[in-house]
């Protein structure tokens, strides 16, 4: 029976590998390119769109120094190793309830939790990644804490679930599980115990039991969860900030906790919205973003406190620069759906880029399509180069940094003496080592204090500049 399983689940992987495809269609981008993009469900779409993809998230395997990239579909939740982006690995594959519009996970330790919201009869999933890339092992599959959630999002040792229906119909806005044990959740208290004038939290983003919680129609609320107490208090909240009618749909928080970027999915076309959130009772608007007018924003998430990227549906993926926040600059883009918005001949509403996960340590992006599929993104020209910046040419001729990737160091040849100042950032930004040199032939740059991941190069000297990505891996 074992050697049966075995041979089914191969004969499945295989089928699912070869609808993975490479770089062959052209699709619009600025300053963000395209490493590879595979669509591993080529049937199964539902509804007259056609829809194959929901969210999707990413998970890094220290022990093994390994990406990989979480895709929820209308069928089930693919994992694959990405440690290669080129060429992405399909390694396993859990099917869930078919025929599903959502699906949601994020990741614990070594653990991944799933939730779906579609109808009855729906299960909640919790599967162990610690044999990837081999294989991932199903914990649980059933209703036992509940059957379906919109949305999940997991803070420390605290999983949430947004719009939560427990088997047979009972409601809940909002509520928190513990994760002490990961393959036990345990159930610590609901949003409508506290706050019963809440009607649903279609989504929220946690930061140290604080509580961003999106609540559509009744607009953006900041809760408190009191561990020692196991209540919820409100500090603030923002609505009435539309003209019309404007559905909370998602936000993200940056790094210094000062400013949140949310979008309003419902009706389509609404803007991103950008606030002060310093003082929970008096929340400050500073921005509101339309990449197109007719753009509808999604999913945001914030890379330290600088830059927004922002699923838009029809209108892909799209970075902004928010250091100003009250003056956000458009810093690239990249269209996973030419068949539709500004790309295509017309919108036509909910369909295109439902999510995005820019966190994995090597800088890489992921974007899923609803209808296209898995893109693997490099944006390293967006973060690492203002808008208008050119390097000088002959520095390509006269200079090189290698190896990449990197261990313990590496090199800065020059054709000629030279006095130059080396600086060494990370993908957020982040100063990480600094140098003045001065030599002729080649320099070795020690790194081996740095953690692994993807670092960016910046060689200036009186007579110009080069920029060179480098990865960090030191086993």
């Amino acid at each position: 029976m074992l050697g049966f399983e075995l041979m089914k689940r191969s004969l499945l992987l295989l089928l699912l590998s070869a609808c993975f495809f490479g770089k062959s269609q052209t699709f619009s981008s600025y300053r963000i390119n395209l490493v590879s993009f595979v669509n591993p469900q080529s049937t199964g779409g539902i509804g007259s769109d056609q829809r194959k993809y929901s969210g999707c998230w990413g998970w890094f395997q220290s022990s093994k120094n390994k990406e990989y990239a979480i895709v929820g579909s209308s069928t089930g939740t693919y994992f694959m190793d990405i440690s290669n982006p080129g060429f992405p690995n399909l390694c396993d594959y859990v099917p869930g309830k078919s025929n599903c519009t959502w699906r949601e996970m994020k990741t614990f330790q070594n653990y991944c939790y799933i939730v779906s919201d579609d109808g009855a009869p729906n299960r909640f999933q919790i599967i162990d990644m610690q044999y990837l890339p081999d294989s991932v092992h199903v914990v649980h599959d059933g209703t036992t804490y509940f059957e379906r959630g919109h949305t999940i999002w997991i803070d420390k040792d605290k999983m949430y679930i947004g719009s939560e229906t427990k088997l047979g119909g009972s409601y809940e806005s909002m509520t928190i599980y513990s994760l002490a044990t990961p393959t036990n959740p345990t159930f610590l208290r609901s949003l409508k115990t506290d706050f019963p004038l809440i009607s649903t939290v279609h989504d929220m983003y946690v930061n140290n039991d604080t509580v961003f919680a999106s609540c559509g129609n009744q607009g953006l609320y900041l809760f408190k969860y009191n561990d020692a107490l196991n209540t919820f208090t409100q500090l603030g909240s923002y609505i009435n900030y539309s003209s019309g009618a404007a559905y909370n749909h998602a936000s993200a928080l940056t790094a210094d906790k000062k400013t949140l970027v949310f979008c309003d999915e419902v009706p389509t076309s609404l803007p991103i919205r950008i606030v002060d959130v310093q003082d929970p009772a008096n929340i400050i608007p500073q921005s509101t973003i339309n990449p197109y007018p007719n753009t509808t924003p999604h999913n945001p998430y914030m890379i330290g406190n600088r830059w927004a990227i922002i699923s838009c549906y029809e209108d892909g993926l799209n970075i902004y620069d928010i250091a100003d926040p009250a003056n956000p600059v458009f810093a690239g883009f990249f269209d996973t759906h030419p068949q539709g918005g500004i790309s295509g001949s017309s919108y036509n509403g909910y369909r295109g880029n439902w999510g995005a996960y820019p966190f994995f340590p090597s800088g890489l992006i992921l974007a899923l399509d609803m209808q296209n599929g898995v893109f693997l993104l490099d944006a390293t020209q967006t973060f690492i180069q203002p808008i208008g910046f050119t390097e000088n040419a002959a520095m390509e001729t006269n200079f090189q940094i290698y190896p990449s990737p990197a261990s313990d160091h590496i090199n800065i040849t020059s054709a000629k003496n030279v006095n130059a100042s080396v600086i060494i950032s990370n993908v957020l930004g982040e100063i990480v080592l600094s140098q003045q040199l001065s030599f002729f032939g080649k320099q070795k740059i020690d790194v081996s204090q740095l953690a692994n991941g993807a670092y960016i190069v910046n060689l200036k000297t009186k007579n110009g500049s080069l920029t060179k990505k480098i990865i960090i891996n030191n086993i």
